[in-house]
């Protein structure tokens, strides 16, 4: 890859929205770890988790919650599948089994924000507290449906409770330590890969807004939510480098690999916004949305009756 390519990959290492781009990404990047690879089942399951959030799955209505979107479970699929590539090059054994484990688990972690058509209500925030359970009993439901075997439940299940932050990892029933490693691929993925979002900062706005939604966490302002949230950073660098035994480190043999450059840019990334967010927790109610310009975030929630209120 020529440097000015490798300079405009970088750049749009985030950059997400496109549900086609994305799946040509992955795609490439599973081939590269086991050409041999049938993509043919996770592009069954990549399109039904689009037309679920765009309300083209029979049954549910578009999925409106405005965090947590189609953009946030793209960035976590493909920071998933980047994980895998950079543990494939560091020397683990990847089965196609763990591989389809992963893709179905990252697809599906927020799932569970998806309402039956005629039951909607709001965004489907109001699911915040048990989204991870209800995304968890359509896994199981969507395996039948695709015809997978039912046992695949027993291993996606917790890998799908690992991206619940009110469970602490060490009480999550793993079947074995091949899938609690995969569980802590997809939890890491959650994690970092919304973090690294140069508009992250911006999103806890929506992020907020379906907090609220939801009656959750009781948070009195925007601004509250940005300050908190770098103590959450504290715990998230304890889970990444504790709990999920800094899987997140593989990435840099994914970067070596792929672009020749041994860096980190997800790590690079979430330090960038924290560092930001620093200044900008020491602004008042009055400047911070100042601070918060990116994708024109700010003004969306600033609109009333708008179409997620």
């Amino acid at each position: 890859m020529k440097n000015d390519q490798v300079s405009d990959s970088i750049q749009n290492l985030f950059s997400n929205e496109n549900p086609i781009e994305v799946w040509v990404k992955a795609a490439e990047i599973i081939s590269c770890i086991n050409p041999d690879y049938d993509l043919s089942d996770i592009r069954n399951v990549f399109r039904d988790t689009v037309d679920i959030f765009n309300g083209n799955y029979p049954g549910y209505c578009a999925i409106k919650t405005p965090f947590h979107d189609l953009h946030h479970t793209l960035d976590v699929f493909l920071c998933a599948v980047r994980l895998l590539h950079g543990m494939h090059v560091s020397g683990a054994t990847l089965r196609n089994s763990d591989i389809t484990l992963v893709v179905i688990a990252s697809l599906m972690h927020d799932i569970g924000f998806a309402q039956e058509c005629g039951t909607e209500a709001g965004t489907g925030a109001r699911f915040m507290q048990i989204h991870v359970r209800r995304g968890i009993e359509f896994m199981r439901h969507y395996l039948e449906y695709r015809g997978f075997p039912p046992a695949w439940g027993a291993s996606l299940t917790p890998m799908i409770q690992t991206t619940d932050l009110d469970l602490q990892f060490d009480q999550i029933a793993f079947l074995n330590e091949r899938v609690r490693l995969l569980g802590q691929i997809v939890s890491t993925a959650d994690l970092i890969g919304q973090m690294a979002d140069r508009t992250y900062l911006e999103k806890l706005l929506f992020l907020y807004e379906e907090f609220k939604e939801a009656n959750f966490n009781g948070y009195k302002s925007p601004l509250e939510l940005l300050r908190q949230t770098q103590s959450f950073y504290k715990m998230v660098r304890q889970r990444l480098d504790v709990e999920y035994d800094g899987v997140y480190t593989k990435l840099v043999f994914y970067f070596k690999d792929w672009f020749g450059i041994e860096r980190n840019f997800y790590m690079e990334a979430i330090e960038k916004n924290i560092a930001y967010l620093s200044k900008l927790a020491l602004l008042d109610e009055r400047e911070h949305l100042s601070m918060l310009r990116r994708a024109g975030i700010a003004d969306k929630v600033l609109v009333p009756n708008r179409a997620f209120a």
